[in-house]
């Protein structure tokens, strides 16, 4: 017989899973309202962003609790990431640009949050791809180099969801209510990370 999964693992993935399914069954059974397929854009972008926290968040968890597995549950979290934000993209050009280049290009320089977007899903597809283990084994200390772009992707995708908010971070104006309480989680998770608090929860 084959080697059992480590519960964690499963977990991992079927919560990974979990909004792709329901944001599935809920666009087949009619329940996202009359414009079903930005509910789901919307949804993919924010399930993309709630990922790459979540996998950012392995390390606080492990400085806070004491455990250290928490820590192996980061690369799957970082690729689900991964997945919804590359849902996000490719429904995005696929409904409001017909996947037609000229026209996302002539947009780009209009519409700030675009160039952000794609920004974040740029850096975030080397990380994905070379989560692999030949990738790590390959790279050798170059891979722990490029994958400190973690640290900064969830500042560009929040900084994107602000744009395309149309809100102001500077003067608080607009729809700017989610991004910033994204922005405190991304604070509180790197500021966990200082020597101070590591050796407060330590002790």
């Amino acid at each position: 017989m084959g080697k059992t999964l480590p519960t964690a693992r499963i977990f991992t993935h079927l919560f990974g899973l979990l909004p792709a399914a329901l944001y599935s069954f809920w666009f087949f059974s009619g329940r996202l309202g009359v414009n079903p397929v930005q509910s789901i854009q919307q949804a993919s972008g924010q399930w993309a962003l709630n990922f790459l926290l979540l996998s950012l968040a392995c390390t606080p968890i492990a400085i806070v609790t004491g455990n250290k597995k928490v820590l192996s549950r980061r690369q799957a979290l970082g690729n689900y990431g991964y997945f919804y934000a590359t849902s996000h993209f490719l429904i995005f050009i696929g409904v409001d640009y017909q996947f037609n280049l000229n026209w996302i290009l002539a947009d780009v320089g209009t519409k700030m949050y675009i160039l952000i977007g794609l920004s974040a899903l740029l850096l975030l597809s080397p990380l994905a791809v070379t989560s692999l283990v030949w990738f790590k084994k390959r790279m050798g200390k170059n891979w722990k180099k490029l994958h400190l772009l973690a640290y900064l992707i969830p500042a560009i995708v929040i900084w994107h969801y602000f744009a395309a908010s149309k809100g102001n971070l500077f003067t608080l104006q607009g729809n700017i209510t989610k991004p910033l309480v994204y922005l405190a989680v991304y604070a509180a998770l790197l500021i966990i990370r200082l020597p101070i608090f590591r050796r407060f929860f330590n002790r």
